[in-house]
């Protein structure tokens, strides 16, 4: 157990400093910084301008020793100035994230409990009307794109219905007001993961249910829902929890278009912005900030193996 938890850490620590490299080097690939402050018109700053800008934000330097000190900043939570706004990134990002923790948090939940539900229910009435609905949705949640399928959330709902608010938090309304708000962004980005654990639950609990020992089960009078719920469910959970770093994955995709469609005030929207204002120091921030939840999750789907499956052991 502790060797395993010790391998998987040095790997999640190597996959962090894998992403560092990955998110400097693509942050340093794009058009000069600098152009920022070169307006479309006059003369534009003078060479010793340009100089003093380069110092302060350390663009001199080799690129080594930027990586080297842009890293070394991070690890004590300093994520530099943001090059357009003159904010400190951290502030920026913190101000933003309780935005899209609300999102995803509520996202995850949904596709969760949801997709697990009608997996569950799928297998447990094969070949019935709910195990062809379940199917069906899975199907149209993995074909659909997401981008289109919020366009036409917004159409349906929000312009022709008049049902739902198409953009924003509502926060300074009540309390169904932001619940209103949050409807049509968490639905778009929940279907698809959504999908994905109703295929993987329904596909794995059938597995199970033709086994051995639930053959037994049903032979020694066990009832129907106390095999599904006792033996059935807590094997079946394996194979949606080794695939949820990928479930994972969508989340923070999804985030990214979702935030950007109904003007959801969160990082994926931050992380837009920045990259269209080429501001580098506060898309590194995001990005990384992306990639360590990713690391962080996926070690913590490992450690849930066991708590699942008794018969897993770290050895």
């Amino acid at each position: 157990m502790r060797k395993f938890l010790l391998r998987r850490l040095v790997f999640s620590l190597l996959t962090l400093v894998g992403i560092t490299i990955v998110v400097f080097t693509l942050s340093r690939m794009g058009p000069d910084p600098l152009l920022l402050y070169i307006p479309e018109e006059g003369y534009g700053p003078s060479a010793e301008s340009i100089e003093l800008i380069r110092e302060k934000w350390g663009l001199n330097e080799p690129l080594l020793v930027q990586y080297f000190v842009w890293t070394s900043s991070m690890f004590k939570g300093d994520f530099g100035m943001s090059m357009r706004a003159g904010q400190p990134v951290t502030t920026m990002i913190w101000r933003r994230a309780p935005a899209t923790l609300q999102l995803g948090l509520a996202a995850w939940l949904v596709s969760t409990l949801v997709g697990v539900s009608l997996g569950m229910l799928s297998a447990s009435k094969r070949a019935s009307v709910w195990d062809y609905i379940g199917r069906g949705l899975a199907l149209i949640g993995q074909a659909t794109p997401s981008f289109w399928l919020a366009i036409l959330a917004i159409y349906v709902f929000a312009v022709y219905l008049e049902w739902l608010p198409v953009a924003g938090r509502g926060m300074d309304e009540g309390l169904w007001s932001r619940l209103k708000h949050m409807i049509l962004p968490v639905t778009v980005l929940s279907l698809d993961p959504l999908a994905s654990y109703l295929r993987l639950t329904r596909s794995s609990m059938l597995e199970i249910l033709d086994s051995e020992y639930i053959k037994l089960a049903r032979a020694k009078g066990v009832g129907r829902w106390g095999i599904i719920f006792k033996h059935a469910l807590r094997n079946a959970l394996i194979q949606p929890l080794t695939v949820s770093a990928l479930v994972l994955a969508s989340f923070i995709t999804g985030v990214l278009f979702v935030e950007q469609v109904f003007a959801w005030p969160g990082l994926g929207r931050l992380a837009v912005t920045a990259t269209w204002n080429n501001d580098f120091q506060l898309l590194s921030g995001a990005v990384l900030l992306f990639g360590v939840i990713y690391v962080v999750l996926n070690f913590t789907a490992d450690m849930l193996y066991a708590f699942i499956d008794p018969r897993i052991r770290y050895t």
